[in-house]
């Protein structure tokens, strides 16, 4: 049997020890780092499906670390930090990570939370998913990329799955705990306010590219829909 692999992050040897034991006794196969530049190592050597990611450390920070990590990945990344502020958790969201959880935390609940995200699927069920183009948008399941008129637009791994979603749907109004529950999973427990981040993220990658393209508009009191008919004007 294949285990998922977990690098964790941490500045706090007792916390970065905590985490690496509670997770290997779930029989994940398990890494960890003290700082960036040992991070992005074994990032790189260990190819992690998952990252616990403290946001402060002593030669970056985790928002940055993050953006790098994903930058040519899929990976997924669970914030962890002692900034329980909305501002923190809005820029680690904005940096594309999949979940926030802050400190003090419990093992139990750090255990349910990366079980929520690994069990997302970053690739689409269906062996040979088909192409989506509108108006100059096109999506690519397979590659997993997103091109307007040819150029191609750099979306993290959940900006990819929110669009691609609204995409498949096309002119639905989806709320945000049915987006939720496609693109991240039913047992989410996080803030639902990371679906109108990673919203606002792709819009402004996509709308300024081409007047014709399809809009992802807001449905008051619903939550989001792609809205077909506005490449069509």
């Amino acid at each position: 049997m294949t285990y998922a692999k977990i690098l964790a992050v941490d500045d706090d040897p007792a916390i970065r020890t905590l985490i690496h034991r509670y997770l290997s006794q779930q029989e994940y196969q398990v890494e960890s780092a003290g700082d960036g530049k040992t991070a992005l190592e074994l990032f790189n050597q260990f190819a992690p499906d998952l990252v616990v990611l403290d946001v402060n450390l002593p030669d970056t920070t985790g928002f940055q670390l993050c953006q790098e990590m994903q930058r040519n990945t899929n990976v997924f990344v669970l914030m962890l930090t002692s900034l329980a502020d909305e501002d923190s958790k809005l820029q680690g969201f904005k940096d594309g990570a999949d979940d926030y959880i802050t400190k003090p935390f419990g093992l139990v609940e750090l255990g349910a939370r990366v079980r929520a995200i690994l069990k997302r699927q970053r690739l689409v069920s269906n062996p040979e998913p088909e192409g989506l183009s509108v108006g100059g948008l096109n999506i690519d399941p397979l590659g997993r990329e997103v091109t307007v008129n040819g150029e191609l637009i750099a979306l993290t791994a959940l900006e990819f799955d929110l669009l691609h979603c609204l995409a498949t749907k096309p002119g639905r109004a989806l709320k945000r705990s049915e987006l939720i529950q496609e693109v991240w999973d039913c047992e989410y427990v996080g803030d639902e306010r990371v679906v109108d981040v990673h919203i606002g993220q792709i819009r402004k990658k996509l709308e300024h590219k081409n007047d014709n393209l399809p809009k992802i508009v807001t449905v008051r009191g619903v939550g989001y829909k792609l809205d077909i008919l506005s490449s069509n004007n």
